[in-house]
């Protein structure tokens, strides 16, 4: 009977409306955001228990290998080459770009912007509507870049003159391979195609890229998980913000650059390199792939090994699934704009930089990097709540990528299909904001979530197949 003489705390578990009747009441409650398993649905409940139960060992063990080849994985800069002597399969009228498979007509207005500028800068068409024309016709064929050891941010379109950066993995003999960051501004990756941007990338794609692969080369390889550990620890997300990261990779580049070219090119080259702030976001991105690669095709693993947008859909890959792309609709982004600029100008949600946070970067370390949040929206507690969210859908932290601000803990590492599924939680992505109109560029940046319906997919074939097998 002491119950009803003294004032009780209570524990309300899920529905707010239990707790918003005991507030009325002046009862003190604390609200624990809990949910059913899979949210009680009654298809995926036993799709999870033959994973997480009959085949739990197997899948566990998996799981241990996959990380253990991801973390134990190096990512070292050693040149930067001509797309079409490295990529496989990058040969004439052949385009890649970001995210899953897409065909033109499927393309949104910064992709097909993004193709018709690498069309013209390929010398294949001499007009916009030419180029418009070869691809409508079936003339130039399209495929994920990510399905060729290769990516790119927002558009990510790679063709065969361009120059990519190429990111070793030395223990698991992996080469990925990445395009050269244009800079802010009218930029090919945001659709954009005229003659300022025509100019731009035959300098980026011939004496800059030939420079920095003679200043890669001399340094002996640069270590861009190296990089991304220390960069970490200076405030960057290794995404959204890299000053730090930037200024690192300057730092190791700009004497070879200065030894290798003419004092007017090596200036030119530290002067671009420095002014974008983001150009070491294509080599993380590289990294990032890499090392997941390395944990690709083991069967019965359910950890994510890419996460990729093109505009039009979202797509994920889980490890034991090998390369089958898992796709839901292209989510749009809540975000803050740039003058001028609304959601009404806004594309869904694009490019191949998510592998960051596939691979425990990005979102998954706001916590680290709070200053994010003023280029995303959000304040500090956002960024602390958003990593300490991360962690309860993956599977363990980092061995190299550690977080000052939570006393060096490993960022959250190893995302478990499994565990999306079950806590309801999806993955967080740090991204800009492209217009859906080709050529404007980026209009701001903000936060969006992979889409649940790739796990339940993902889930879905990993269950299936798992059953078959017993």
């Amino acid at each position: 009977m002491s119950l009803f003489d003294e004032n009780p705390v209570v524990i309300n578990l899920g529905v707010d409306v239990f707790a918003d009747e005991l507030r009325d009441q002046g009862v003190d409650v604390l609200t624990v955001d809990w949910r059913p398993p899979a949210g009680g649905d009654n298809h995926l409940l036993p799709l999870l228990e033959l994973l997480e139960e009959r085949a739990g060992a197997q899948t566990d063990k998996a799981n241990k290998e996959c990380l253990k080849r991801i973390g134990e994985s190096t990512a070292v800069l050693v040149d930067v080459r001509r797309a079409g002597d490295v990529v496989p399969g990058l040969d004439d009228y052949t385009v890649y770009h970001a995210g899953a498979p897409l065909a033109w007509e499927e393309m949104c207005g910064p992709m097909r912007g993004a193709a018709i500028g690498a069309i013209l800068f390929e010398g294949w068409a001499a007009t916009a509507a030419e180029a418009a024309s070869l691809a409508a016709n079936g003339r130039i064929r399209f495929d994920s870049a990510h399905n060729h050891r290769a990516l790119g941010p927002m558009s990510g379109i790679i063709t065969r003159s361009m120059a990519v950066q190429v990111i070793r993995n030395d223990v698991h003999s992996l080469d990925t391979y990445v395009t050269l960051h244009m800079g802010l501004g009218k930029v090919l990756r945001h659709g954009a195609y005229d003659q300022e941007v025509q100019n731009k990338l035959r300098w980026m794609n011939g004496e800059f890229a030939a420079l920095l692969g003679r200043a890669a080369r001399a340094a002996g390889g640069i270590d861009i998980k190296g990089i991304i550990s220390q960069a970490l620890h200076m405030g960057d997300d290794c995404h959204n913000r890299n000053k730090a990261g930037n200024a690192l990779l300057l730092n190791a580049l700009a004497p070879h650059v200065v030894s290798a070219g003419s004092n007017t090119e090596a200036i030119r080259a530290i002067t671009f390199i420095n002014q974008g702030g983001h150009f070491i976001l294509n080599p993380v991105m590289a990294a990032c792939k890499g090392m997941l690669d390395a944990g690709a095709n083991i069967p019965g693993s359910t950890i994510v090994t890419a996460i990729a947008r093109n505009g039009v859909t979202t797509a994920i890959r889980v490890s034991g699934a090998g390369d089958t792309w898992f796709r839901a609709p292209a989510p749009m982004i809540n975000g803050v704009y740039f003058p001028g600029f609304g959601p009404e100008d806004a594309n869904p949600d694009m490019g191949d930089s998510a592998i960051t946070e596939t691979a425990g970067l990005g979102s998954m370390v706001m916590a680290g990097a709070p200053a994010v949040v003023q280029f995303i929206g959000g304040d500090a507690a956002f960024a602390r709540e958003t990593t300490h969210r991360m962690y309860e859908i993956t599977q363990g932290e980092h061995p190299a990528f550690s977080l000052p601000a939570l006393d060096f803990r490993g960022s959250p590492f190893g995302i478990d299909a499994r565990k999306v599924i079950r806590t309801g939680i999806t993955p967080v992505i740090n991204t800009g904001i492209a217009c859906k109109r080709a050529g404007v560029g980026q209009v701001g940046a903000g936060i969006t979530e992979a889409p649940m319906e790739c796990f339940v997919k993902a889930l879905t074939h990993l269950a299936a197949f798992k059953e078959e097998s017993c």
